[in-house]
């Protein structure tokens, strides 16, 4: 196959994740707040596209240390890389829309535009350009990141974090002694068949930049493992601790995998993959449990847990399992330090400047729906939708 062919190929699988993103958000959350869900999902990449057109392109892909100038898409049509854009537009999108599914059932549609505007004209761009943009200094300096676990996953994990702590929790979600109370996703089947979409374009996601076939074969081979294993091993955790394996929690499972080999997708062998999917599967499920029950901070699908600690985890997981200078392989600490570095700079930009895009919010539109919109759903009171299933009508079980 033509590598730049499966170059643009690659971008229409990551594109097609919005699908998989959308249908786990809204498996995992109530029939109420579908259409709201569907919307946010649809705006993350049609909003992104406007910011990334007007800005967020040149601030990646131009030249400059920290961050791009120079191009213009604008006035220049037959001189842009058009199959640069797109390919990085999607990506840009991706990082917008992890945050949905963490500040679901509670935010504003019009604060949730602006946020989703914001981070791919201006937040996503800048780190994202320290890394695959013109003038790369991380990447310069050793870093890796081939596909985005932190440049992608750890940046929405941590956005989605600031995001639902800023909003506080749903209504019902504690009792009156700070205990958590499960809040049931009203259609696990959907959910399910998001997460297949998703891992089926992460082979784009994760893929589509490798440069020849052998390349490509070992991309999708480690794809393939890491997942499989995170999943086997949130399997087992939940079936231990609770005695009956849970589903929604192996399905995070299988995106932890994916979310923890992205960054090292082409650095590490199977072995590799096998021990970071293993790890990731019970950093997800622990994770979840920390940040529900110990911090508070309701997140309806797992995404903090999911993609910023297992991004996080698949950043640094790079410094130990780089088959040629990760730290169990006989390279050192040396790129286990850059690996540390990359992160406290991407981490530090984030946290910085989506506290101030949320504060900001809060003090003027404003983040979170009143009491009795939010007990309604917000699929009639943001967006004057019924129902997301006008046709259903509960019958008695005989």
């Amino acid at each position: 196959m033509d590598m730049s062919v499966w170059f643009l190929m690659g971008a229409a699988l990551v594109f097609f994740m919005q699908c998989g993103f959308a249908m786990v958000e809204a498996g995992f959350t109530r029939a109420k707040n579908v259409g709201n869900i569907t919307m946010k999902n649809l705006m993350d990449f049609c909003l992104g596209t406007v910011a990334f057109y007007l800005l967020g392109y040149n601030l990646l892909c131009g030249d400059g240390k920290f961050f791009g100038w120079g191009l213009n898409p604008f006035g220049s049509f037959a001189e842009t890389d058009w199959s640069n854009f797109v390919f990085n537009l999607v990506f840009c999108a991706t990082a917008a829309t992890i945050v949905s599914g963490a500040m679901a059932e509670r935010t504003k549609f019009i604060t949730y535009c602006v946020y989703s505007f914001v981070i791919s004209v201006l937040v996503y761009p800048v780190e994202a350009h320290w890394i695959w943009g013109g003038t790369p200094w991380l990447t310069d300096l050793g870093f890796v990141d081939f596909a985005g676990s932190c440049a992608i996953h750890m940046v929405g994990g941590i956005t989605a974090f600031i995001g639902a702590a800023m909003l506080g929790p749903r209504i019902g979600k504690y009792d009156k002694n700070g205990k958590s109370r499960p809040i049931l996703g009203h259609n696990i089947l959907v959910g399910a068949l998001g997460v297949f979409i998703l891992w089926f374009g992460w082979y784009g996601f994760n893929g589509a930049a490798a440069t020849d076939t052998m390349q490509l074969s070992q991309i999708f081979a480690t794809t393939t493992v890491a997942p499989a294993a995170a999943t086997c091993a949130a399997m087992i955790f939940t079936w231990v601790k609770n005695g009956k394996p849970d589903v929604s929690m192996s399905l995070n499972g299988s995106l932890a995998g994916l979310v923890a080999v992205t960054a090292g997708c082409a650095n590490v062998d199977v072995i590799g993959a096998f021990i970071i999917g293993l790890c990731a599967g019970i950093i997800v499920c622990v994770a979840v449990y920390v940040i529900e029950d110990k911090l508070k901070v309701d997140d309806p699908v797992g995404a903090v847990a999911v993609h910023g600690c297992c991004g996080l985890f698949g950043t640094l997981a790079v410094g130990l399992f780089d088959y040629n200078t990760g730290l169990f392989y006989g390279g050192g600490l040396r790129q286990l330090g850059i690996q540390a570095l990359g992160v406290v700079c991407v981490g530090g930009w984030t946290i910085v400047t989506m506290s101030i895009v949320f504060l900001v919010l809060k003090k003027t539109v404003g983040l979170r729906v009143t009491r009795e919109e939010e007990l309604e759903g917000l699929d009639s009171t943001e967006h004057g939708l019924e129902s997301a299933y006008p046709d259903f009508v509960p019958r008695e079980l005989h």
